[in-house]
């Protein structure tokens, strides 16, 4: 059996903020202990806080794109908030239901085993974060203990540092806040889901709240032998010191188990005939198991001239396996597929830690809101995979089986080992960074942010197999430049420019190698458009135009295939439209959608290995030209309201080869809710409510997702 490394980094840390969180939990997000503090001090005129809390479908400001407590329209950039009350009335449990409704992102299959985000064409598992910190380990998040959640568009590497190149995904988690709550959240609904949540919270004293999430899930699905097992919990506590000083404190334990489904295989050039739940390969040795375990600590003190001090630090340790019999090409010569199939197992123990001081200063008229900041990260990795082959012993080196279309399952001898470019590896990735931002009122009228961020980034890679020792050292300065004028107080016109940079390490830290390690990164420039218009204090509009270019793309050197060279210039361009719209059209009728056109292709011929060249203008995979959504909530009374959204988007290659189309769909969903008394809520919602056939994703040709039939889920919400 493989040895591996074993690090109790978290250990100490969790056994002692659990012995401190025994009480329970809390339901405020984006406040942090602010409402705490005005409980105690509700004689004070000014309290400080990091934001605001939302009563509707739309945001009003947000922290997470300034690392400040900033209006929306004073931030120059597309940014689409999903509210604690739009993820409550569409019944959302995870990140591919948040991006339904957010104009320029999608959802990629990610193997069926992990969110796999596009933003503007830019597909990564690792541009996700959880109140601002790194959240970059593969795997499927719930949205059990999530206050809401922020999509920002573009390149945000200022902010978030590496990678954030087309966006990033920013869940804000639910925190104690002094609050009383005993809500109890029950769902059931088709193919066996069963689904129960928790929030508790209560303020201790006039010093000290607590609150407590937790989940508990078991469902099926309409895919042949395919279910999902989650448990979560996670209890915070927040302390108020005296008058300006804030500390809070998390921790939290999600386990997620499920089948690894990766869909169905293509042939002609489009998804293969056969009924929508056929599962390929074998679904008992097709498995998805992850554990985290996260401490978080925020400390906040505010100074008597207005300055204020931040602290957060994160701690955790993420274990996953997966196992995958999964179909490649399929033939139409003798209606069989081909299967394949192996497994990874990974452990990431992070430890990150931010600083940022925010103060006000005028020179004469001007007012700046300063921004200074450090960053210190340490991720420590192990990758362990292995090869499928199809025989008993793994003595032969059949790695791949031919079944048939008409039973694409496999139940004969399967068994596992490493081949000769399997990892099995040992990485330590350091990161240091420091940044500085200025927001600047010149007048009323004209606003600017302007930023610069530098990061060191070194990885250290040893290859257990071979003895090999890879490393990198990357040293990148990432700027920002927002121009703002406001003609009135609720309509914004702005320009943005920012960039970003990915190293060789690539997004999961695993890809560094001998040709590439002294490679410079890959960079990525974003020029944005855009404009927001508060129509009225509960209904906000927006609209953006960019374009977005990436270049020192590495590709196999035509004189020596053993080498990489760096492509000069732009090799891949996404240029778009995006429009938004959010909040109450009337008191009665709330909405959230928006409508998104994108032009996404390679602008260089690229030849990814000897002989195989991609061509210039291959248009990029999952990045349909339009996309259109709109949910719409009417409440006809106090008691009784009802829902209806509709998505559509243009057909979309699969992958950068364009020979396999997913066609464009339109899918209709409905809800109906019914308030029972003051403390008992019901709603049921339907998803694709007209019972088309679709596809939904894909992660290569030979891996599509099938859209679900209609499915209903009754959901049940108790207030004690």
């Amino acid at each position: 059996m493989r040895q591996r490394h074993e690090r109790h980094l978290l250990s100490p840390a969790i056994g002692l903020a659990l012995a401190c969180l025994i009480p329970s939990t809390v339901n405020a997000a984006d406040l942090d202990a602010g409402d705490l503090r005005n409980r105690k001090n509700s004689e004070l005129e000014t309290v400080t806080v990091t934001g605001e809390r939302e009563t509707g479908y739309e945001a009003s400001r947000s922290q997470s794109a300034t690392k400040t407590d900033t209006p929306l329209i004073d931030t120059p950039q597309a940014i689409t908030v999903i509210t604690q009350e739009l993820i409550q009335d569409q019944a959302m449990q995870g990140m591919a239901d948040v991006v339904r409704y957010v104009p320029g992102v999608g959802m990629a299959q990610g193997e069926g085993n992990r969110d796999t985000p596009i933003f503007r064409g830019s597909s990564s598992t690792a541009d996700l974060f959880i109140d601002g910190m790194r959240d970059d380990v593969q795997y499927f998040r719930d949205l059990y203990n999530i206050e809401r959640v922020e999509a920002l568009k573009g390149s945000n590497a200022m902010i978030f540092g590496r990678g954030g190149s087309g966006g990033v995904l920013n869940r804000v988690t639910k925190q104690a806040d002094g609050e009383t709550r005993r809500d109890l959240n029950l769902q059931v609904g088709s193919w066996g889901r069963l689904r129960a949540s928790a929030d508790v919270s209560d303020a201790i004293n006039d010093d000290a709240a607590f609150r407590i999430n937790a989940l508990v899930e078991e469902t099926d699905s309409f895919r042949d032998d395919v279910s999902a097992s989650r448990r979560g919990i996670n209890p915070t506590l927040s302390f108020l010191f005296g008058d300006s000083t804030d500390l809070v404190l998390g921790v939290e334990h999600f386990e997620d188990e499920r089948t690894a489904d990766r869909g169905i295989s293509s042939m002609l050039g489009k998804p293969v005939d056969v009924d929508p739940s056929t599962f390929f390969g074998d679904p008992d040795r097709s498995q998805s198991k992850v554990e985290a375990n996260t401490f978080s600590a925020l400390w906040e003190h505010g100074f008597a001239n207005g300055a204020n001090l931040r602290n957060r630090t994160l701690v955790g340790r993420y274990d996953k396996f997966y196992q995958n019999v999964f179909p490649g090409a399929a033939r139409a010569s003798d209606d069989t597929v081909t299967l394949s199939a192996y497994r990874n197992d990974t452990r990431r123990d992070n430890l990150l830690n931010q600083t940022d001081l925010v103060f006000v200063a005028n020179t004469g008229s001007i007012e700046h809101k300063l921004l200074v900041g450090a960053e210190l990260g340490r991720q420590e990795t192990d990758n362990f995979r292995e090869t499928g082959y199809f025989s008993d012993t793994c003595a032969t080196a059949e790695t791949s089986v031919r079944v048939s279309l008409d039973n694409p399952r496999y139940t004969g001898p399967l068994c596992f080992k490493q081949s000769t470019s399997d990892a099995d590896n040992h990485g330590v990735a350091r990161t240091t960074a420091l940044y500085v931002q200025d927001q600047i009122e010149f007048s009323p009228n004209w606003l600017a942010v302007i930023g610069l961020r530098y990061d060191h980034f070194e990885l250290d890679l040893h290859n257990n197999r071979t003895g090999d020792d890879l490393s990198s050292s990357d040293s990148l300065v990432s700027p920002r430049v927002g121009l703002i004028y406001k003609p009135q107080a609720n309509i914004s016109i702005y320009a943005n420019m920012g960039k970003a940079f990915l190293p060789r390490s690539g997004e999961q830290l695993a890809s560094l190698s001998a040709t590439n390690q002294s490679l410079e990164p890959e960079e990525f420039n974003n020029l944005e458009l855009g404009a927001k218009w508060d129509i009225s204090p509960t209904l906000a509009a927006t609209a953006a135009v960019y374009r977005l270019t990436r270049s020192n793309v590495a590709v196999v050197d035509p004189l020596d295939s053993r080498k990489l060279v760096l492509l000069t210039g732009d090799s891949q361009r996404v240029e778009g439209i995006e429009l938004g719209l959010s909040g109450k059209i009337s008191e009665k009728w709330s909405v959230m959608g928006g409508f998104a056109y994108q032009e996404a292709q390679t602008t260089q011929d690229v030849e990814t290995s000897p002989g195989t060249v991609l061509p210039a203008g291959r248009i990029l995979p999952q990045v349909p030209r339009r996309t259109f959504s709109l949910w719409n909530r009417y409440d006809f009374n106090p008691r009784w309201g009802a829902a209806l959204g509709l998505i559509a988007r243009d057909k979309m290659f699969t992958s950068t080869s364009n020979a396999v189309t997913l066609p464009g769909y339109a899918r209709v969903d409905g809800a109906v809710f019914f308030a029972v008394s003051e403390n008992i809520q019901m709603q049921l919602n339907v998803e694709n409510l007209l019972d088309r056939e679709y596809f939904v994703s894909a992660h290569s040709d030979t891996n599509i997702s099938p859209g679900s039939p209609r499915a209903v889920n009754l959901g049940l919400h108790l207030s004690f």
